[in-house]
């Protein structure tokens, strides 16, 4: 069971990966195009705000499933750290568990009010803005799976 976990988070983190690359690149050239014609030119795209802001929502929440697998977010764990292993590791799970837990209710939240705002546009582009509910709902529940496989299985490596 373990490993169909690990292959599937696997995969989840290289879509997330090749997704949030995307959407950076995305988010430059629309950025870098809107000043040149707005500086340059002296015209400018209606569009640019809505996309730029959109891809750079999408990089975020896209990412931080990828921070946590890695270990790199930011964590108060002075005292944690000072603690004898055994208790230190049934900490970690025990947050991450709590992490999980919370990040499946913002998922469920925010899944019900992008459904609640479908029926609004966005002003340049005709889509909804649901649109920007998107990556937060896709990223709050890689990161919930991410945690939640944490608390389960905890790395055996991490002190």
């Amino acid at each position: 069971m373990n490993g169909i976990v690990k292959s599937f988070l696997a995969r989840a983190d290289h879509g997330a990966r090749f997704i949030a690359i995307v959407a950076a690149a995305i988010m430059v050239v629309v950025v870098t195009a809107q000043v040149v014609a707005r500086y340059g030119f002296n015209s400018s795209f209606d569009w640019a705000d809505e996309v730029s802001r959109l891809a750079f929502v999408t990089t975020i929440f896209i990412a931080i499933p990828l921070g946590i697998r890695d270990g790199t977010h930011v964590g108060i764990d002075l005292v944690v750290n000072r603690l004898p292993v055994l208790p230190r590791r049934l900490i970690k799970r025990l947050t991450s568990a709590l992490a999980g837990l919370m990040l499946l209710i913002i998922t469920w939240a925010t899944f019900q009010v992008a459904g609640a705002t479908g029926s609004e546009r966005l002003g340049a582009i005709d889509i909804t803005s649901s649109v920007f509910f998107f990556p937060v709902i896709a990223g709050a529940l890689h990161s919930a799976l991410h945690l939640l496989h944490l608390a389960a299985i905890p790395e055996p490596d991490l002190p």
